[in-house]
């Protein structure tokens, strides 16, 4: 059994579209000129369970509303869904207690509240017994650093300290399923990286499957084997990110360091410079002629370093829209 499966999930809204001015806010009240707007169309997934999956796509792609309705929060309009073998629409307390859904722009711990008021709150909600409750919070608030935090108002903790104690609340009762819409959401460097850390030791412990949206490259780069990325509501790549950069990378960057200055002129006729100081240089070139480029350039300039980068994953996904959208 797959931990989350769908088939043809489709999710469409229908909004008003209105003219300015009264006559427009008249007409849109008598006689509503609605338009149908598919903001998943039709995503088929199999993911298996223990795997972490990088949910990647541009704003507006339809992640969230996926996440959504495998959570059981919307009702597909077209598809089925399956999590763990349940429909999530059906809001089954087999199901909710195996499954955690964590969004960056919201919270669910009570605002006014200590952060640990709201974690007793989830372990009556979700049945944990009292020595389990206090060994496995215990190991969250130690593992996120929160000692000194759990008994502060949330509403006078940082943006990354709630989010981490929003992380507490989500894996408190040790759910399969977790769902992560862009837990790293406006955090510092150091609060992402700690972030990071943590869910892999969480995984490594309780094997759940993940399912994280980000928009920072870096979450998926360190925490997940296997992308799938959509775009416009659909699948466009489902695999891996080494394969995707072999898919869509056909340049590479060569950059040189060299022993004096040289003139920019020197450079040039090789490949699209993407950055010149004189004594470095970054060249991009096809990735079928590196070979030949990197044999001219030491053989017509003073390198006194050099190196080859693929081109960065960032870039790859920003290429693999811009084919889509052809």
């Amino acid at each position: 059994m797959y931990a989350v499966e769908s088939q043809g999930l489709t999710k469409s809204y229908f909004t008003t579209q209105k003219q300015p001015g009264f006559g427009g806010a008249v007409k849109a009240l008598l006689k509503p000129d609605k338009k149908e707007v598919q903001a998943v169309k039709g995503i088929d997934l199999k993911i298996e369970p223990g795997e972490v999956i990088g949910f990647l796509g541009p704003n507006g792609a339809g992640k969230t509303t996926t996440l959504k309705m495998l959570s059981g929060i919307l009702h597909p309009t077209g598809g089925w869904c399956k999590v763990l073998g349940y429909t999530p629409t059906e809001r089954k307390p087999e199901l909710l207690r195996q499954l955690s859904l964590v969004m960056g722009n919201k919270q669910q711990l009570w605002w006014d509240l200590p952060a640990w008021d709201s974690f007793v709150v989830f372990r009556e909600l979700y049945e944990v017994p009292e020595a389990e409750f206090k060994k496995r919070v215990e190991y969250l608030i130690e593992a996120l650093d929160l000692k000194d935090k759990v008994h502060t108002q949330v509403r006078r903790l940082s943006l990354g300290e709630r989010m981490k104690c929003e992380l507490v609340a989500a894996l408190l009762y040790r759910p399969q399923i977790v769902f992560l819409d862009e837990p790293t959401l406006g955090l510092d460097v150091i609060s992402q990286q700690r972030i990071r850390e943590f869910l892999r030791e969480a995984h490594a412990q309780d094997n759940c499957t993940i399912l994280l949206t980000s928009h920072y490259m870096q979450d998926v780069q360190e925490l997940c084997k296997r992308t799938i990325v959509i775009d416009k509501g659909t699948v466009v790549y489902d695999g891996t990110l080494e394969a995707l950069s072999r898919k869509f990378s056909d340049s590479r960057t060569i950059v040189l360091t060299f022993s004096r200055e040289v003139e920019r002129a020197d450079a040039e006729g090789f490949g699209e410079i993407e950055a010149f100081e004189g004594t470095s240089v970054r060249i991009q070139v096809e990735k079928d002629r590196t070979p030949q480029v990197m044999a001219g350039l030491l053989q017509k300039l003073p390198v006194h370093d050099v190196s080859v980068e693929e081109v960065s994953v960032e870039e790859v996904i920003r290429r693999l829209f811009a084919e889509n959208a052809k």
